[in-house]
């Protein structure tokens, strides 16, 4: 992905903040999900609701607000206080092809150490088709920020690790080290031209005991 665009007028470069949705129930057993549509469970509806100060904490000043097309995506936005701008397919979360709806636990009885960003997933999509994707949902996010002003891409999980590591010049492969937890921020910057994670997966506030 090419960094190479330049403010204008002097103006500094916004940050890109990834949004994981929040809960939902099968990312609260483990489910992988992408093509299933589902809506937030309460829970998760509190969580995206706390997304409005997190995100005022760490200083995001959204001037652009960019949404995977899918229902817990679009939901987070709208409860965190924000007008989608545009609905970016890019955005989606990884193509699980046999394994949506399934543990990693579950499929690890069948195909031991499995992992989805080294092994990709059978009739869904490989590691270089989510990286491709990935590239490309950062440099339209890119386009937006560069000329100032921040952009909020709400997706998913493992996609959202893919934008960080892309990001950062990394292999997809290296997005197996990072978490993205429900309502999770990961704040990616250009400082001195260099690409940095600028906060790696800050999640809401939760009661102590919760």
């Amino acid at each position: 992905m090419s960094t190479g665009a330049t403010s204008t007028g002097g103006t500094r470069p916004g940050r890109l903040a990834l949004v994981r949705h929040g809960q939902t129930e099968w990312s609260l057993s483990g489910q992988h999900t992408s093509v299933t549509d589902l809506d937030l469970t309460e829970a998760g509806e509190r969580e995206a609701e706390q997304l409005t100060e997190l995100l005022a904490g760490l200083g995001i000043r959204p001037r652009t607000v960019l949404s995977s097309p899918r229902m817990r995506a679009l939901r987070t936005a709208t409860l965190a206080g924000f007008t989608v701008d545009e609905l970016v397919d890019d955005l989606v979360e990884w193509n699980y092809g046999q394994y949506e709806g399934r543990t990693t636990a579950d499929i690890h009885r069948e195909r031991p150490g499995w992992e989805i960003f080294h092994d990709g997933a059978p009739d869904g999509e490989s590691p270089e088709d989510v990286a491709a994707r990935a590239d490309r949902a950062l440099e339209h996010a890119w386009q937006a920020a560069a000329v100032g002003g921040d952009v909020l891409l709400f997706s998913h999980g493992h996609l959202g690790r893919a934008l960080a590591v892309r990001w950062a010049g990394l292999p997809i492969a290296a997005g197996s080290v990072l978490a993205m937890d429900a309502a999770a921020v990961t704040v990616l910057k250009l400082d001195r031209g260099v690409r940095m994670i600028d906060h790696a997966n800050v999640v809401p506030l939760r009661p102590v005991g919760a």
